[in-house]
């Protein structure tokens, strides 16, 4: 940041830039689904006060919510790129910080993974923060250690398994019929997609997805369950006696182990 000194003979006081741009991010970017606004198969309309359907036309695969507003964070682009969602940041700090800060500069990147990684979208409906969006996601490494050393075959096998796939929970499946939707979705069916709804204390989230971008699990989605599940899933391939360790990652520097 640069600009004109305040009357603390500062341009801004470094600890309350950090909270301020981190309150920023995390109220309109972070745990939104990121949405190009000027993509052609963008439809994103208001449905009651407070909720928007957004449908994302991809044919087969096409995407539909009814979501509160909350969910999204709307990008004036025709794709998500670092480029778009850093011209996206910037306009918001650009709005929010005092007037004597007069130039921002602000660079993203994606964390530096070595090893494999899947990429996938969930919500948490018990969460009472902004996990319990419903498709919201996350790009994370994986660890798959069997009699203690990495098993890098069996890391790559399950990153390509979760590759931009959506984690549904069970207890949270409907027909999609009984979704309240905007008409772009009427000729979904149960046989091309899987529907998704939940009330959480931010409201009720519906979501129709492509079956062929979706892995049901038998429980909810944390971490932690999650790396229970990879776990059960990766034991049966073992030859007896052989121990397993799944490290599971969410986010920078989180996560979860299992063990079987």
């Amino acid at each position: 940041m640069s600009g004109e000194l305040n009357e603390m003979s500062m341009v801004l006081d470094f600890g309350r830039v950090k909270k301020q741009v981190k309150q920023l991010i995390d109220e309109y970017v972070d745990h939104r689904l990121l949405v190009p606004m000027q993509s052609s198969a963008i439809v994103y309309k208001p449905s009651k006060a407070g909720y928007s359907t957004l449908d994302v036309m991809r044919g087969e695969k096409s995407i539909h919510l009814n979501c509160p507003d909350q969910a999204y964070c709307l990008i004036d682009a025709e794709t998500v790129t670092i480029e778009s969602i850093t011209d996206h940041v910037y306009r918001i700090l650009r709005n929010n910080l005092p007037s004597n800060v007069t130039g921002i500069e602000i660079t993203l990147r994606h964390e530096n993974i070595s090893g494999a990684f899947y990429h996938y979208s969930h919500g948490l409906k018990k969460h009472d923060g902004n996990c319990q969006r419903i498709a919201h996601g996350h790009r994370s490494p994986i660890e798959i250690l069997v009699d203690g050393q990495r098993d890098s075959e069996r890391e790559a096998a399950f990153a390509r398994r979760w590759q931009d796939i959506y984690l549904g929970s069970k207890e949270d499946q409907v027909s999609v019929s009984e979704l309240n939707l905007a008409q772009e979705a009427n000729a979904v069916t149960d046989q091309s997609h899987y529907g998704f709804r939940y009330t959480a204390p931010q409201g009720e989230f519906e979501l129709a997805i492509a079956k062929a971008e979706t892995e049901i699990l038998p429980t909810d989605t944390t971490v932690e369950l999650l790396a229970g599940y990879i776990a059960d899933e990766v034991k049966p391939s073992l030859a007896q006696g052989q121990s397993l360790q799944i490290v599971a990652y969410e986010g920078v520097g989180k996560g979860a182990m299992a063990f079987r």
